[in-house]
């Protein structure tokens, strides 16, 4: 997935300089990382116990990509959106 450019204003430019230590395509690239890390984390906390407690599952990768995979591939899986519209 290939996320969208948004162009910063002279100003939100100057304004995040003022703060910020390393370059703003460093930044976001960190930001986006740790947010993905963070997510990733609180993903698999939650569906571990569910898996552990299904008896169709036989197996549980111990790669986290795999083992993502084998989570939203589940009949049970609803993404945030399909979650808050419920």
């Amino acid at each position: 997935m290939d996320i969208k450019k948004r162009t910063l204003t002279t100003t939100e430019e100057s304004v995040i300089k003022w703060q910020l230590l390393v370059d703003i395509d460093s930044w976001v690239t960190t930001a986006v990382a740790g947010k993905v890390n963070n997510c990733k984390k609180r993903m698999i906390a939650e569906w571990l116990p569910k898996l552990y407690a299904d008896d169709s599952v036989d197996s549980i990768p111990a790669d986290e990509d795999e083992l993502v995979a084998l989570i939203v591939a589940r009949d049970d899986y609803k993404d945030r959106v399909a979650r808050d519209a419920e």
